[in-house]
């Protein structure tokens, strides 16, 4: 069994919810490798005027751990 790790990252698109979920797997692959998992703790959108222009999550990324 191999020891996982988990971190909490913040990520936007103008994409919706969606694309600001694949951004911030996209992200967090840049510097963690082995990711097995991303939770969508909370979603928030920043509005201006009188539509949605930023789709934002928190999210919680689960990766292994080297060398265990």
């Amino acid at each position: 069994m191999s020891t996982k790790k988990v971190i909490e990252i913040l990520a936007e698109s103008p994409d919706g919810w969606d694309g600001a979920a694949q951004q911030a797997l996209k992200d967090a692959q840049k510097s963690l490798r082995g990711v097995s998992s991303i939770y969508i703790k909370e979603m928030e959108a920043k509005v201006e005027g009188d539509r949605i222009t930023q789709y934002r999550i928190n999210a919680k990324v689960t990766f292994e751990v080297e060398g265990t």
